[in-house]
């Protein structure tokens, strides 16, 4: 198997599709990737069996074949050289690689393609299209939200239901909760899929640079996304998902406004001077004003600090956990947001004061016991 192509070319897409092998593979051959080369068409695949990233590449081939290739040493070697034509000659019978370069050749031991794991086949029913940014968008609003909790596998990823109603996202930890809905799409097809986080960080490392639409075909056990020159499959969390309405407050009449970056810069100031176990800051909320209090009797450390915000309702004394409002106030954009209240033992839903047309954003945070300062 010879063909030869750009270094840059094949680098940058080594660099995405490496992130799918694992850092412990249980399997020796998991740690290269897999080389296909088809009429002048380079296919690259990596994988830690759960989830499969592809490559495809035009070279100037003159032998087909496939062979496995090491990830690290290929990839690293590519790094340090400058843009150039490289040639890839395979040997397929000691199952060797000899790189060659304008600087000299490089021989690499290589493993039988034929054992690598085959790419799981789409026996697909369902297919969806929806532009990439979407997509990007549901994945960058919802991820950081999942739970890390093993036991609790369904929480681990994030919920993404095709209805008739459109596309919605969705993720919690129990202590955070993210829905993320855009109405004005005409999906065409019906599921609940519970992607795993590795896989987002993956889909969501290859979409920022890609304008066009993505097809997402799922089964019962896998979902492929297919995008410009790559896809990606990945195993679907085989799990109930919480029934997660019952946890939404069904009336919350005491309104804060409040300017979103004002609010974010005073959080991560108090938050230093916070309890480093439960991270709590006490908020006092009134007509005018918004009271920010932190302290950790350890240390003898304190903070408070006010700002002025709009509330309609009454006053109301209500503690968080600042790591947990950081992070929401980080992720969900915009110049003006909205806390939404009941009382102060009941989860606090945070809404941008501006939507844009067909999409709903709702963040939801659980409070936490106020201590007496």
């Amino acid at each position: 198997m010879r063909f030869s192509i750009s270094s840059a070319d094949l680098k940058e897409q080594l660099q995405i599709i490496s992130g799918a092998i694992g850092s412990n593979p249980v399997l020796p051959i998991l740690e290269d990737f897999l080389f296909i080369v088809e009429d002048e068409k380079l296919t690259i695949v990596a994988t830690d069996l759960e989830t499969f990233i592809t490559a495809e590449l035009s070279v100037q081939s003159e032998q087909n074949g496939t062979i496995a290739v090491p990830a690290k040493i290929l990839l690293d070697t590519l790094k340090q050289l400058p843009t150039q034509p490289v040639t890839f000659d395979a040997d397929m019978e000691n199952f060797s690689i000899t790189l060659k370069s304008a600087f000299g050749q490089y021989q690499l031991s290589a493993e039988d393609g034929n054992d690598y794991p085959k790419l799981p086949i789409p026996n697909v029913t369902d297919n969806v299209e929806m532009p990439s940014v979407l997509l990007l968008e549901g994945i960058n609003k919802t991820l950081f939200a999942t739970s890390n909790d093993d036991l609790r596998p369904a929480m681990t990823g994030v919920l993404m239901q095709l209805d008739d109603n459109g596309v919605t996202f969705v993720s919690t930890d129990a202590h955070k909760f993210v829905k993320y809905t855009f109405s004005e799409l005409n999906v065409g097809a019906h599921g609940n899929l519970i992607l795993p986080k590795k896989a987002l960080n993956l889909l969501k490392n290859a979409l920022s640079n890609v304008t066009d639409t993505v097809k997402i075909a799922f089964s019962s056990t896998n979902a492929f996304f297919y995008y410009e020159n790559q896809t990606m499959v990945c195993r679907l969390i085989d799990a109930r998902y919480p029934e997660y309405n019952a946890v939404i407050p069904k009336d919350s009449p005491n309104v804060m406004s409040i300017v979103r970056q004002d609010f974010l810069s005073s959080l991560k100031r108090i938050a230093n001077f916070a309890n480093k176990t439960t991270n709590q800051v006490k908020l006092t909320i009134s007509e005018l004003s918004l009271t920010i209090e932190a302290e950790d009797l350890d240390f003898s450390n304190k903070a408070i600090e006010k700002m002025p915000c709009s509330f309609n309702g009454e006053e109301m004394v209500i503690a968080f956990n600042a790591k947990f409002l950081i992070e929401m106030l980080g992720v969900i954009g915009g110049d003006s947001i909205k806390l939404m209240l009941s009382t102060p033992k009941r989860a606090g839903i945070i809404r941008n004061e501006e939507e844009t047309a067909g999409e709903d954003l709702m963040m939801l945070v659980m409070p936490v016991v106020v201590n007496v300062y």
